[in-house]
């Protein structure tokens, strides 16, 4: 009986002591129940909601000009050794293959690299005078001629790349630059495309 009774008993005690174990952590210390609220019912006290950093075009200005330079010269290559290979048909001094086929190569290894050369230069000195733009802000300047940048990207790509030319012939290439621009807009704006929305350049 006595046995009985002093098993009942550490039973007992066994019971009383997990009873009065620690208590579990709480977890929820660090947990800021406004962040959740709607989950819990609450009413957040958080005022003006949280926005993330974000840039319109995605890219920064150093990876657009790699991009758009990359892109200008593959195309610059593409054109420039399509008119080279017609020119090495047609210029060719002999109907021999071997000579037509020297010819060709020629041909297409001078205009392509020209054409490649001059379109990856004027894409680089464009990306960099449209991020010259948007670092500066240069829409809160220009008033209802928007968008600016791309104009005076446009306008300073043409003059710096023929400023050794002479004022007036920079001038000229700066003018076809922004009518190039704005002709790229007012078409898109006919269609109803975004604009910029192609990624490259100003397309």
């Amino acid at each position: 009986m006595s046995n009985s009774n002093l098993g009942t008993g550490k039973g007992g005690d066994v019971d009383s002591h997990i009873e009065s174990g620690a208590p579990l952590p709480n977890f929820t210390t660090n947990i800021q129940l406004s962040t959740i609220a709607p989950a819990y019912g609450l009413q957040s006290t958080q005022q003006q909601p949280d926005y993330l950093d974000y840039d319109q075009k995605g890219r920064g200005v150093v990876s657009t000009m790699f991009t758009n330079s990359g892109i200008s010269y593959l195309l610059g290559v593409t054109v420039g050794g399509v008119y080279g290979l017609q020119e090495g048909l047609r210029n060719t001094p002999s109907s021999r293959w071997k000579v037509k086929l020297n010819s060709v190569l020629n041909h297409c290894g001078r205009y392509g690299s020209q054409v490649g050369n001059m379109m990856g230069a004027t894409a680089i000195l464009y990306s960099l005078y449209e991020g010259l733009a948007d670092t500066y802000d240069l829409d809160q300047y220009t008033g209802p001629i928007q968008p600016p940048a791309p104009l005076f990207a446009g306008f300073m790509t043409g003059a710096t790349y023929y400023m050794r030319a002479g004022p007036r012939v920079a001038a000229l290439a700066g003018t076809i630059g922004v009518g190039a621009v704005g002709a790229t807009f007012g078409l898109y704006s006919v269609l109803g495309m975004p604009y910029g929305s192609k990624g490259y350049l100003w397309l």
